[in-house]
């Protein structure tokens, strides 16, 4: 095979040409869209990479507020729970203590009521030894009650101390009489009979005034200037009354 010089030359040249446009028109170009592309690329990532980070820290953040927000409701859970547990036992208390007052007052009003039901009773019992102690009295003949009466009053008279005797013996000295008052009138002997009976008992001779008053339902009194001595029902009564609280109306 015979190669000519020329030829070789030309072809040489052609190739030469050839790849200097293909360089220049073919290579350059597409290595320019290849870089481009890869800064593309390149730039996309870095966005992407970018908005990972970012996704991830908003991630995060969101991870950080959902434990706050968990923290924060358990907290208020169990803020809500103990405010609940102490309202709880406030109105338990408050309960409790309104219960224990109904309780007392309900006591305190029972025990009123029975008290007025004893005072009642007693006073009604009281009303009720007048009356029938007024009705005995009906009973007796006018002679044996004033003796009746006259011989406790001596009996009375006779036990006490000689310096009360002497004590009431001079408060009727002189112009100072002594008053009788008896439930019922006294006859004129039976007046009398007590001027007597107690003159002997008080050792002296007063002056004797008698009244009659009708309130102390049976027996009588002795008014000296100083003191005054019940022998009556009605002091009995009045005794009877205070023991039990009650006002006794013996009239």
């Amino acid at each position: 095979m015979h190669l000519d010089a020329w030829t070789v030359f030309l072809q040489t040249v052609n190739f030469a040409v050839l790849v200097w446009l293909l360089h220049r028109f073919l290579y350059r170009p597409v290595l320019q869209v290849i870089d481009r592309r890869q800064d593309e690329v390149r730039r996309q990532f870095d966005e992407a990479k970018a908005l990972q980070d970012t996704a991830r820290a908003h991630l995060a953040d969101l991870d950080a507020l959902r434990a706050n927000i968990t923290a924060e409701r358990e907290s208020a859970i169990k803020t809500a729970v103990a405010q609940t547990e102490e309202a709880m036992q406030v109105r338990r208390a408050q309960a409790s203590r309104d219960a224990q007052a109904l309780l007392d007052e309900a006591r305190k009003t029972a025990a009123a009521e029975r008290e007025a039901l004893t005072r009642e009773a007693r006073r009604l019992a009281l009303d009720l030894g007048a009356d029938l102690a007024r009705r005995l009295q009906a009973e007796v003949p006018p002679t044996l009650r004033a003796a009746a009466w006259l011989e406790r009053i001596e009996q009375e008279l006779n036990r006490l101390p000689a310096a009360e005797i002497a004590s009431l013996r001079a408060q009727v000295s002189g112009n100072h009489a002594l008053r009788v008052v008896t439930a019922l009138p006294l006859a004129a002997g039976e007046a009398e009979e007590w001027r007597n009976r107690l003159a002997r008992a008080l050792g002296a001779t007063p002056g004797v005034e008698f009244e009659v008053d009708p309130a102390l339902v049976a027996g009588a009194e002795l008014h000296f200037p100083l003191a005054v001595l019940s022998f009556s029902l009605k002091s009995v009564l009045a005794v009877l009354g205070a023991v039990s609280g009650e006002h006794v109306d013996a009239g």
